[in-house]
């Protein structure tokens, strides 16, 4: 029994996919099974008038004959849209004869739109209904039969990728062939087979080989068999690597400043991800409105150009914010930077928040960044906390250095405290258990985010510490040490994922040091343990006043489910969480309050908006907790 076949593919020569075809269906498939019986050919169509031939999916106003299609609705939705027939409904004075040449020019066409589908064998019928002097119906009946599927799949490397020992080379290799669309027994159609081959180049090109081409494709479909047998010609070309940055658009800052944003290193492998967190450095530093970095893939392989088009940003601005979060209440703020403060080159930020629980004001000055991405920071800042029976007057001054990379930060500084307490919860109390007191000391702070995406990661984990040492001021001067480490750790479910986070801290000391509330803990709140409020759990003093203690420990689970929308994930999620936390003098004194609620999450342009309702077990209070962002 002879085999009937058609092949989808492109001449290897072929830079990017194409179909190859006999005739030229919109499907590309051609089938060389037994071909319809041809139209009558003395039957000419009456000429067309002019206009009335359209696309497919056109809808003309009037129309000379109905079409129904009787097929499954996959089947029936393709051909009410594309069938060729629509193309002349337009055409009013169309005979007997020339309809029936029609009819059968159709079938060709709706086998080859069924094709695309993976229906390579089958059942059409179409007929012509209406008597005499009734308005004619083409029906289009199609019983697809089974779907084809995918049988061996063969993706043939040339070029750098093919020849290159290089641990990365065949990394990339194993990837795209891992990452394959229409692996063996999956049903094949065209959209997916053209999605399949986009991808697979998007996988050669994404990394050291920009000029990757597609040089050819075949789908070799047996159709008595239904499967089809695929093959696709990946060429990298050569290895690229990225050569001097050449700039456009810097006027007013120092034309240092790109390059140590971008960190974008001369003799670097390309990696199109590498260059995408470049531009985003840039555009989010501050300095820049907008930012495009590419490089030219007909250049020199061993040196390409890295080419950085920049607008920069205005050298001063002003922002005004309003808002309002349920630990303290409504807010509003006036920040103003300066890019380039004259003589030193600086950026300054200086804010003012007005609220009523922990107003402040801040300016923070920072160089920019070295070779090394380092820079000096200088910061000082004034709040006030009221914590209901206490109110404290805090000041802080800071002198140090701080390095942002691509996963890690660091930060190493000096940094003076000063807290004065005082309120009615005072009555009572000592200088030592309120928290009264200045300090110096010596700091290092250590972050490391390995998320997948940010601000919406759906895996990964963080990992931060810091460690600080130094003494008390005034009379009695008493060294102490402070140290603080937390985690976050995202673990993707098959619907939704798991977030857990831990964070612990101590500060050893004598009990007679008198060390700032500002360097001691407290817990509660928006972002630690909800159903409490700010900094309501801590240590239960004489007078029944909550004041700061010396040990902390915080951990919290939270359930994370997409809402769906016609089956498919939303925006919105929803959350089931468990939060405890406890703060003491000594660890044996640990005792966790509890707090259990849900909430929803919204993908909010500025990052995650949470909005959670929690019930805390220990007061036996529900309270309501809004908070936008991601913060690690």
């Amino acid at each position: 029994m002879p085999t009937a076949r058609a092949q989808i593919g492109t001449p290897a020569q072929s830079a990017t996919s194409s179909i190859t075809a006999v005739s030229t269906p919109p499907s590309g498939v051609t089938q060389t099974a037994p071909p319809p019986k041809p139209p009558p050919q003395k039957v000419e169509p009456a000429p067309i008038p002019e206009g009335a031939v359209g696309p497919t999916n056109a809808e003309p106003e009037v129309t000379a004959f109905d079409i129904a299609v009787r097929a499954p609705p996959v089947v029936r939705e393709l051909l009410e849209k594309h069938i060729e027939l629509q193309r002349y409904r337009a055409v009013t004075d169309l005979d007997e004869a020339e309809l029936a040449r029609l009819i059968v020019l159709a079938e060709l066409n709706v086998r080859n739109l069924v094709g695309t589908l993976g229906y390579f064998s089958p059942d059409i019928r179409i007929t012509h209904e209406g008597g005499v002097n009734q308005r004619p119906t083409i029906v289009v009946a199609v019983d697809p039969g089974e779907a084809t599927l995918i049988g061996p799949v063969a993706i043939n490397f040339s070029g750098d990728i093919a020849e290159s020992p290089d641990p990365d080379a065949l990394a990339q290799r194993a990837e795209i062939q891992r990452d394959w669309r229409l692996p063996t027994g999956q049903r094949f159609t065209q959209n997916a087979w053209d999605g399949a081959k986009t991808q697979a180049l998007r996988g050669l090109v994404a990394r050291r080989y920009p000029a990757g081409k597609l040089a050819g494709s075949l789908a070799d479909v047996d159709a008595p068999a239904r499967t089809a047998s695929l093959t696709i010609a990946l060429d990298s070309g050569p290895l690229y690597r990225l050569g001097k940055m050449e700039v456009t658009g810097v006027e007013r800052y120092d034309p240092v400043l790109v390059p140590r944003l971008a960190r974008l290193n001369a003799g670097t492998v390309y990696d199109q991800n590498q260059l995408v967190e470049a531009q985003q450095r840039l555009a989010s530093s501050g300095y820049f409105d907008s930012a495009y970095i590419f490089v030219d893939p007909e250049s020199d392989p061993l040196a390409a150009p890295v080419k950085v088009q920049v607008r920069e940003a205005k050298l001063q601005k002003i922002i005004l914010g309003i808002g309002v979060t349920t630990d303290s209440g409504p807010r509003a703020s006036v920040e103003h930077t300066h890019h380039r403060v004259p003589g030193i080159g600086w950026r300054a930020a200086t804010k003012l928040q007005l609220e009523k629980k922990s107003p402040f004001a801040q300016t923070e000055w920072t160089s920019i960044p070295d070779e090394g991405s380092w820079r000096w920071v200088a910061l000082g800042r004034t709040e006030r906390l009221d914590d209901n029976a206490l109110i404290t007057q805090a000041q802080r001054l800071r002198f140090g250095r701080t390095q942002a990379g691509d996963r890690i930060d660091r930060n190493i500084y000096l940094q003076y405290d000063r807290a004065q307490v005082h309120g009615a919860g005072l009555l009572g109390n000592s200088a030592v258990d309120t928290g009264d007191g200045s300090a110096l000391t010596v700091n290092y702070v250590w972050t490391g985010r390995y998320f997948d995406s940010l601000p919406f990661p759906g895996k990964g984990y963080g990992l931060g510490f810091e460690i600080g040492g130094g003494s008390t001021l005034g009379d009695d001067r008493q060294p102490f040490t402070r140290a603080v480490g937390r985690w976050l750790g995202i673990q993707a479910l098959q619907r939704g994922r798991i977030a857990m986070r831990a964070e612990a801290g101590a500060v050893l000391a004598k009990d007679t040091a008198r060390i700032p509330s500002t360097q001691l803990f407290r817990t509660g709140g928006d972002s630690t343990v909800r159903g409490y409020g700010l900094r309501d759990i801590g240590i239960k003093l004489p007078n029944g006043v909550i004041g700061p203690g010396h040990y902390m420990a915080v951990g919290s689970i939270e359930w994370q489910r997409p809402m769906l929308r016609n089956g498919l994930p939303s925006e919105w999620e929803n959350t089931l969480f468990l939060d405890a936390g406890a703060v003491a003098d000594k660890p044996q004194d640990m005792r966790p309050s509890i707090g259990v609620g849900t909430g929803v999450r919204w993908k909010s342009p500025i990052g995650p908006l949470q909005i959670d309702l929690a019930y805390g077990v220990k007061v036996k209070q529900v309270r309501l907790h809004v908070s936008v962002g991601f913060i690690f």
